[in-house]
């Protein structure tokens, strides 16, 4: 099985509202902010293992919930939206 590079991530989370300040900004330095609790963008495997080791740091892994999808890139994926995003629609467009 060949290995992947996987750049392109896709974060969304659920966490205690004790928390969810302290997830927004480490999720911030990483990757962009796309709706409320979902962030994306491209990330290097180094900055991606530093992510995930901060956010262990202070999640409650027995509460809260974090999802990584990773792709190859943003065009790797077919992304489709329902309702208000709060977002352009133009710049839906990957």
């Amino acid at each position: 099985m060949k290995n992947f590079n996987y750049n392109y991530v896709i974060l969304f989370y659920d966490v205690g509202e004790k928390r969810v300040t302290k997830v927004f900004k480490i999720c911030k330095q990483y990757l962009k902010h796309y709706q409320k609790s979902v962030f994306r963008g491209h990330i290097t495997p180094g900055n991606f293992l530093e992510l995930k080791g901060k956010l262990k740091k202070v999640i409650d892994p027995e509460y809260d919930f974090i999802t990584f999808i990773q792709t190859m890139s943003e065009s790797s994926f077919h992304e489709e939206s329902m309702g208000n995003t709060g977002i352009d629609p133009e710049s839906l467009i990957i």
